[in-house]
């Protein structure tokens, strides 16, 4: 039977692909990538014109050997990876992986996973963008040749283990700099004046300057020369403005706004928030309906919108908010934006986030909530505010007060802007008035230094810096966090010791890639291959020259010696305190005395309270089960693991909060998770105990308690079996086989 193959990246949009297309077609998943460069070595010929040397997967050989066999038996086989660089270079790879001829080809692209765009795709395939794919092998040849020629120095020379990237060392250099920007900051005292009048109702005006003149940061000396002057003094009304101030909505989501506005609002981190949209995109089974895809690609630089959807959202609009709320709005992508997809939006405007309530998991309904609200927002019209300001004489100084009022929501009845607050209503002044201040409130403030980067802030700042593109921002402050380059101390990145040697290494050695000027215009010249204005190779070579020369003056370099961390835990063998050492797996804390004393213990991380059987200090610890899944645990610090000076067996899952008991005074705890939970006491001595069944923690609903029971109950059955088949030497097995075989080769008595 004749058929058509369509071969996709992830199983679960080839489920929903193969229901969309229905009969006469066979749609597949290839899992990503099928074929790469070599793990064990550098797979680029240099001499050869830097020819990339790829090897199929070896954990994907069967899946290899099926796409085979299904495309030989297929009239066309349509390629359909995802809608990027990396997505034609996968289909490219296929193509030569499953020696496909060009008449049997066809590349075709999913914006959206719904019937309507899957059959229209499917009705206008393309060839293979060859552009495209050599962009991506040049991106993929620059990042091997930087990886596997830089790291093997940098293990030399500081650590073995360590890492560089193109775009992860210069990431890990934005944060590094932005570290040294507060350390040299040079705080400032200034100071502030406020003036409550007596009016109705009382309002504040705060001091402006000397007639119409700014005195921006005034001093201590200033602030007590205008009390002075105006303690007794009238204020007068010298100035009443009213205007009308028009609000904008924000243009719908890009890559990394989503992710900017996920870590604000959310408290999503980008790798989250990826992996939440990439379910969202590829398809989520909904009652009634199986797989649906809810929103557009989500790894863009675009702000285009498709005109079917413009017409969707303004019926939305129009229906729920009325016809004066709808604003038809077109937006422009930044300069140097690859624009290849439209901003990510529901792929139907019309499922409104209370129709899928119930239907998503927190996570997804969250992110498709926001998804939804900021594409609506960006359709509908201004808001509108009424502002007012005063400007106030008081012997020669100017105080100013002013206030907003909104008077038409517009695009805010959707999308509400992050911290804004509406200001307190002004009384109706005339000007000439006279009013009198109630009393004054001057206060010391000082400058701040520059905030360290969040997640979110560092993405912005990788965009606007034209460093990385769209599929590269979350992964690369994943690589950097985990190499320990950088760490996080709530939702800040804060720069770690190790990441300030490397950095100062890589800047002294590799200037080219540290700078940032020259990574974004790599990016340029990458878009130039793209746009099928220059070769590949070129792009290369031309860097390949200095980069040599670079790693010839390393290699002859002098060895970096580590700045040594000592931590506040004793080595409980020797006496000596532990320093934090660096190991395959991560850091950790060792003996100074290695080797004469090898003692080694998690890194840990102080918690606070006492420990409730003895007293002593609480530690956060990290550890990793059989099944390799990490966890996190709270101990006693004379708990230790293994040794026979131990002398408190105290761990618990549960988190140690810093509020003490009020009727026992002892430590009081928390479930671990997310989401807000009531601390508990877990002295059974005290009236405020919480027994175990009542203290918050997640309970398996009753079906699947009573699943998991069955399934228990079956393991146990079958563990028996086995047994017994074991004991009898697999007699019984062997019998009831031959008993069966005798069953069903018995005729059939006639009723």
């Amino acid at each position: 039977m004749a058929y058509h193959l369509v071969i996709v990246e992830s199983p679960s949009k080839a489920r929903t692909i193969e229901k969309y297309l229905g009969a006469g077609y066979t749609v597949r998943a290839s899992m990503g990538h099928l074929r790469d460069l070599p793990k064990s070595k550098l797979g680029v010929d240099i001499d050869d014109d830097f020819r990339p040397d790829y090897v199929p997967s070896k954990e994907k050989s069967q899946l290899i050997s099926e796409l085979k066999k299904l495309a030989k038996g297929a009239d066309l086989v349509y390629l359909a990876s995802d809608p990027d660089r990396e997505g034609e270079a996968i289909s490219w790879h296929l193509q030569q992986l499953l020696d496909l001829p060009p008449e049997k080809t066809c590349r075709v692209t999913f914006n959206e996973i719904t019937r309507k765009v899957v059959q229209e795709s499917i009705r206008a395939p393309r060839a293979i963008d060859q552009a495209l794919v050599d962009s991506q092998q040049a991106r993929r040849v620059l990042d091997r040749l930087v990886g596997y020629q830089v790291s093997p120095v940098m293990w030399r020379k500081i650590q073995r283990g360590l890492s560089a990237g193109r775009v992860q060392s210069v990431a890990t250099r934005m944060v590094d700099d932005r570290e040294q920007e507060i350390a040299a900051f040079e705080q400032k005292e200034y100071w502030s004046l406020d003036a409550l009048m007596d009016a109705e109702p009382p309002f504040t005006a705060a001091y402006y300057g000397k007639g119409e003149k700014e005195s921006k940061q005034p001093s201590h000396d200033e602030i007590t020369s205008v009390l002075a002057a105006v303690k007794d003094a009238p204020f007068t009304v010298k100035r009443v403005q009213q205007a009308e101030k028009r609000q904008r909505p924000r243009p719908p989501f890009t890559t990394s706004t989503l992710q900017q506005d996920a870590s604000s609002r959310l408290n999503m981190t980008p790798r989250q928030t990826m992996a939440v949209a990439q379910q969202l995109y590829e398809g989520v089974e909904l009652p009634g309906e199986g797989s649906v895809g809810l929103i557009t690609y989500m790894r863009t630089d675009s702000l285009r919108i498709s005109e079917e959807a413009l017409t969707a959202a303004r019926a939305v609009i129009t229906e729920h908010f009325g016809e004066a709320s709808h604003q038809l709005r077109r937006y422009s992508a930044k300069a140097g934006a690859q624009d290849a997809h439209e901003a990510i939006r529901p792929s139907d405007p019309r499922r409104t986030p209370q129709s899928l309530a119930g239907k998503l998991k927190s996570e997804q309904l969250r992110l498709y909530t926001l998804i939804w609200n900021r594409f609506i927002a960006s359709q509908m019209a201004d808001a509108l505010y009424d502002t007012t300001s005063v400007s106030l004489d008081a012997a020669g100084y100017t105080f100013r007060a002013a206030a907003s009022r909104l008077r038409f929501a517009g695009y805010k009845a959707v999308y509400q802007d992050a911290k804004e607050e509406e200001s307190r209503a002004l009384p109706q002044l005339r000007e000439g008035e006279s009013l009198r201040a109630m009393s004054f409130e001057p206060k010391q403030h000082f400058t701040q230094p520059p905030a360290r980067y969040t997640e979110a802030t560092l993405i912005r700042a990788m965009e606007e810096a034209g460093i990385g593109r769209p599929s590269t921002y979350a992964p690369t402050i994943t690589t950097i966090l985990s190499h320990n380059y950088v760490e996080k101390e709530g939702k800040s990145l804060k720069i770690t010791p190790l990441g300030h040697v490397v950095t100062d290494w890589m800047k002294q050695y590799f200037p080219d890639i540290e700078d940032m000027g020259f990574t974004a215009d790599m990016e340029t010249r990458l878009d130039e291959v793209a746009g099928s204005n220059r070769p590949w190779q070129d792009v290369i070579r031309d860097f390949y020259g200095p980069f040599t020369r670079e790693l010839n003056t390393a290699l002859e370099g002098e060895r970096v010696k580590l700045p040594v961390i000592e931590s506040q835990e004793i080595c409980p063998e020797c006496g000596r305190r532990l320093i934090v050492r660096t190991g395959r797996f991560g850091q950790f804390l060792g003996c100074p005395g290695f080797p004469e004393c090898s003692f080694t213990m998690p890194l840990v991380e102080e918690m606070p309270g006492r420990c409730p059987k003895c007293s002593g200090r609480l530690l956060k610890r990290q550890g990793k089960s059989q099944a390799g899944n990490n966890y996190t645990i709270y101990v006693c610090e004379n708990n230790v693991r293994g040794r026979e000076n131990s002398t408190c067996d105290f761990s618990t899952f549960d988190v140690p909060v810093e509020e003490n008991c009020p009727s026992c005074g002892q430590t009081m705890f928390k479930p671990s998770g997310r989401g807000r939970h009531k601390p508990f006491c877990i002295n059974p001595d005290c009236p405020n105990f919480t027994p175990e069944d009542k203290r918050g923690h997640y309970k398996k609903p009753a079906a699947k308690a009573d699943e998991a029971q069955a399934k228990s109950v079956k393991t146990v059955r079958t563990a028996k079996t086995a047994r017994s088949a074991a004991k009898t030497g697999g007699r019984n097995t062997k019998t009831k086989t031959k008993t069966a075989a005798r069953k069903k080769a018995a005729p059939k008595k006639k009723s």
